[in-house]
């Protein structure tokens, strides 16, 4: 049962032509607590810090650990416990991975999502996904749906 006070996350997608998309956001039920508020920052800036670093050339493994080291420095990097991104395209999931394990270099037209996450048992977590597409110098991103912290009340 959702019950006020609660993080509620959706994950949606579609198929178009045979091509797949990904989006997740994160809401709170009722006004959001000072934790709350925090860890949303927290992925967001995440968020924010993976997309700006991911670009032609990088690894997913390099690009997971420059979110997975930010979200350590803020104190909840035990509770960050998936990868930063897939690829995306005629599946849903696909090569490449931004994760751990990624060690593919992202190429130019590459598809991949950066969605890190906070989840802290008992409480809640956050997740924030978006799909971009890797150019030489940086990444376009797809997805536009708002990133603020919706409170439903």
């Amino acid at each position: 049962m959702i019950e006020r006070g609660d993080f509620v996350t959706f994950d949606f997608g579609a198929i178009y032509s045979g091509y797949h998309s990904d989006i997740t956001r994160t809401i709170v039920i009722g006004s959001a607590s000072a934790w709350q508020q925090e860890v949303y920052e927290v992925v967001s800036e995440a968020q924010m810090l993976g997309i700006k670093h991911a670009k032609a050339g990088i690894t997913g493994t390099e690009l997971d650990a420059v979110v997975r080291s930010y979200i350590s420095s803020r104190g909840y990097g035990q509770y960050f416990g998936h990868g930063l991104g897939h690829g995306v395209g005629l599946d849903i999931h696909e090569l490449p991975v931004a994760s751990r394990r990624g060690k593919e270099k992202l190429e130019t037209n590459m598809v991949v999502t950066v969605e890190p996450g906070i989840y802290i048992p008992g409480k809640g977590g956050v997740r924030i996904e978006d799909v971009i597409v890797i150019a030489p110098d940086g990444c376009n991103v797809l997805t536009n749906a708002s990133k603020r912290l919706f409170e439903i009340n």
